[in-house]
């Protein structure tokens, strides 16, 4: 099951670095998956495309502005190319650092949220979903139906 206030990415269109469209206020008194562990997980709905080799780099981020503007980097993949951002891809999935949030809101960044950073870009196309989850989750699990129509 996916929470809807736990969305932070929703289809997302990406051409230019960006930050996520929702955030996720943490200020708000509660214990995000207590005992587990979190992570920011990615799908891409629309395959990726540019004119040159372009790269994106998926950074968890903090802010003390809702807008996500002057944000300190929690956690972050590496630069993938676009020829491995292709739409129903493998989750990309990015380990949330519980110190790290911790640390966040020591400092006044309220607010979390995913950041998309292009390299070599603009893309000319490109769209991603990205939620909190409980670590191992596969959100792009389909099965066959199990039955045929005549």
């Amino acid at each position: 099951m996916i929470d809807a206030l736990l969305q932070l990415s929703a289809a997302q269109a990406v051409t230019t670095s960006a930050v996520s469209t929702n955030t996720l206020d943490l200020s708000m008194t509660r214990d995000l998956g207590p005992g587990e562990e979190l992570n920011v997980q990615v799908t891409v709905d629309q395959t990726v495309t540019a004119a040159g080799a372009a790269t994106v780099n998926f950074q968890l981020i903090s802010s003390a502005a809702a807008n996500l503007g002057s944000p300190t980097i929690l956690g972050q993949t590496d630069a993938i190319g676009k020829a491995e951002l292709t739409a129903g891809r493998k989750p990309i999935e990015i380990p949330i650092p519980r110190a790290a949030l911790i640390s966040a809101q020591a400092l006044g960044q309220r607010y979390f949220g995913i950041q998309y950073t292009i390299g070599t870009g603009p893309l000319t196309a490109g769209q991603f979903t990205a939620y909190v989850l409980i670590d191992g989750q596969d959100v792009n699990k389909n099965y066959p139906s199990g039955f045929a129509v005549s």
